[in-house]
């Protein structure tokens, strides 16, 4: 098992164990689910669905999965973690995801007009035949709001967005967390100059595969990138080491397309801005985002080979090409633009998202009216 695969065997374990205290306690115990409630819909069937069978993922012969208010999930979109029913990290997943269906109630980082199967599905008790399903709470979507400082103390990045057109940039990040491989790096860097597009992209690097989670220090991009690269593209393109403000860049008006992971927090943000998604899943349910985002939801595409060691430059070129110049792009920034908007009225101060929130304060109190009344006003206030 790997640094990383550890260290999420040991968080896991950690909750199961925090969820155990507070019932000994006598405490209400919920859940904040911060990923889709698509996702939510999958782990709380998974350990139903492991009772059906005692093969493994990597096994199967089927190419996609079906699970309950989600579209089918193909096998090698599930995560790494859960295609090996003999690991300790699968067997401590199906404890915390039982775990999570014993809760009160689940807070989930989403809204109901985004997820409507999914959210039915949990709500239904689909996904938890036979059994009592929780109240599903969806409170999103929870996204870091826009800096909204004074222009001088602006990331650089932002000043240079502003001197592009409107819609004209796309932008490429792939999360806090992972690093990509240096060849893949350069094979995208040699897809976006053939692309002619403009760009702004978010680098972080390793030449060590077995490194790709931990953090790197800033790279020199003159070797990272390929020869003469960033002067042949400095006109219409900027890469920057390791950090940006995203949110802030997501808004800007220059930026037209988004190349992503498909980290929940990431297509969040992106739905807010009413930014379309080249999508490009590297780990845990990003693959699953990836459907959701695709075949569910329809405002992305997939970046072809990102299941495979590598994405070509011809693929880049394509995808990129094709999301900020073709005329095929306007259906899916159309839709992109009408979840933008379900997702300004999810988030208003009466909407869907505040009122489920209300609800799971009230829900709260009730479980807590046995307990001292000073204590439960303090704790709700």
């Amino acid at each position: 098992m790997t640094q990383t695969g550890i260290q999420w065997t040991l968080c896991l374990k950690q909750f199961v164990q925090i969820t155990e205290i507070a019932r000994q306690l006598g405490i209400p115990a919920y859940v904040h689910f911060p990923c889709a409630a698509s996702v939510l819909a999958i782990y709380i069937h998974l350990p139903v669905f492991h009772t059906t069978t005692d093969t493994s993922f990597k096994d199967m012969e089927c190419t996609s999965l079906d699970f309950p208010g989600v579209p089918p999930i193909p096998v090698a979109d599930v995560p790494y973690t859960l295609q090996d029913r003999d690991t300790e990290i699968y067997q401590t997943r199906i404890e915390k995801f039982t775990q999570i269906a014993e809760a009160d109630g689940i807070l989930v980082n989403s809204f109901e007009s985004l997820e409507e199967r999914a959210v039915r599905a949990l709500k239904d008790g689909v996904c938890l035949p036979g059994r009592k399903m929780p109240p599903v709470y969806c409170i999103g979507p929870l996204v870091k709001k826009e800096n909204g400082k004074e222009i001088e103390e602006r990331h650089i990045c932002l000043t240079w967005l502003d001197s592009h057109p409107k819609g004209s940039v796309i932008f490429l990040c792939f999360g806090s967390v992972v690093a990509l491989l240096i060849d893949q790096i350069k094979q995208i860097a040699i897809g976006l100059e053939r692309s002619s597009q403009r760009f702004l992209w978010v680098l972080r690097s390793t030449n060590d595969e077995n490194k790709m989670f931990e953090p790197q220090p800033d790279s020199d991009l003159h070797f990272v990138l390929p020869d003469g690269f960033l002067d042949r593209t400095k006109n219409r393109g900027m890469v920057i080491n390791s950090w940006a403000p995203q949110v802030d860049v997501l808004n800007h008006a220059s930026i037209g397309g988004f190349v992503s992971h498909c980290g929940w927090n990431s297509t969040l943000e992106a739905i807010v801005a009413g930014v379309p998604i080249i999508c490009w899943p590297i780990f845990a349910e990003q693959g699953i985002n990836k459907v959701l985002l695709t075949e569910e939801i329809k405002v992305g595409v997939v970046m072809k080979g990102c299941e495979e060691e590598f994405v070509r430059p011809e693929e880049v070129e394509e995808k990129v090409r094709w999301l900020m110049a073709s005329e095929g792009r306007r259906v899916l920034r159309e839709h992109m633009l009408a979840v933008k908007e379900k997702a300004r009225e999810a988030m208003a101060e009466d909407g869907p998202s505040a009122k489920a929130f209300t609800e799971f304060l009230r829900d709260l109190r009730l479980k807590l009216n046995g307990q001292d009344e000073r204590s439960s006003d303090s704790f709700l206030s």
